[in-house]
């Protein structure tokens, strides 16, 4: 049975992804910090679905939760780098310790998943790492400049390791969503571009383009979802930055 493990698996686009991949036939390990809802969803999802305290910046916990799920054969299918946090507001009026956090968990997380699973990818033929990347590393977003620039990161990443890790035939992939209903959408009600553009996407429809591309025998390295998201990497590739950056702070409703 394939096997794949999802960080941030206990709620939201995690939660969902377990669920796709588990009715596609795959043995889903789920990683989060919170034990409540990790447990809650485990029990929920029912046998295929394992569970593991995990918080995604410490090494020593990846370690014991990919050694626990993958047993004696360790065999690892696919990796989903899935856990991240958005904090929203001026960049100013953020915290530093605030900023920290997010960068631990959203970059050094990432680092942190991968190395972690990288020997057990090596046991599979055509293996895949799934970042969660977003539209936001099209262009750099105001009120969530960290966030946005965390996606920097999670695309140069990928764009680095899907050369270096072709020689193991292990493809590294992102995602770029848009607004995606979740609670970290709902509670960042400083992201005036919501309001303007709408949230249209779901956990699930995020979830399918995870399976599709896990199972896919050459998948695209990025692959934008929803229409938006599309629309705007178009845009931002064929404009001059100065009408993409008028488009951007129009959006986020901040005057230049």
């Amino acid at each position: 049975m394939k096997r794949v493990f999802i960080s941030g698996g206990a709620a939201g686009i995690g939660r969902a992804t377990a669920e796709q991949f588990i009715k596609a036939g795959f043995d889903v390990g789920i990683g989060d910090v919170n034990e409540l809802a990790l447990r809650e969803t485990a029990k929920s999802l029912g046998k295929a679905c394992h569970p593991y305290v995990l918080d995604v910046c410490d090494p020593a916990a990846w370690a014991r939760a990919l050694e626990g799920f993958t047993g004696k054969d360790g065999r690892l299918d696919v990796l989903i780098n899935n856990a991240g946090i958005l904090y929203a507001g001026r960049a100013e009026a953020i915290s530093f310790e605030q900023h920290s956090r997010l960068v631990d968990i959203n970059i050094k997380g990432v680092i942190a998943g991968c190395q972690a699973a990288l020997p057990y990818l090596k046991n599979v033929r055509h293996s895949r790492v799934i970042n969660l990347c977003s539209a936001s590393a099209i262009y750099g977003q105001p009120s969530i400049a960290s966030y946005s620039a965390s996606k920097f990161f999670v695309r140069g990443w990928t764009e680095a390791l899907n050369i270096e890790w072709a020689r193991y035939d292990i493809q590294v992939l992102s995602v770029w969503p848009i607004f995606v209903k979740t609670a970290m959408v709902d509670n960042a009600p400083e992201m005036k571009a919501v309001d303007k553009m709408g949230v249209s996407l779901s956990p699930a429809d995020v979830a399918k383009v995870l399976l599709r591309l896990a199972r896919q025998r050459r998948p695209a390295m990025h692959t934008p979802i929803g229409l938006q998201s599309s629309l705007f990497k178009r845009f931002a590739n064929l404009m001059p930055d100065a009408i993409t950056r008028r488009v951007v702070a129009h959006l986020a409703d901040v005057d230049v």
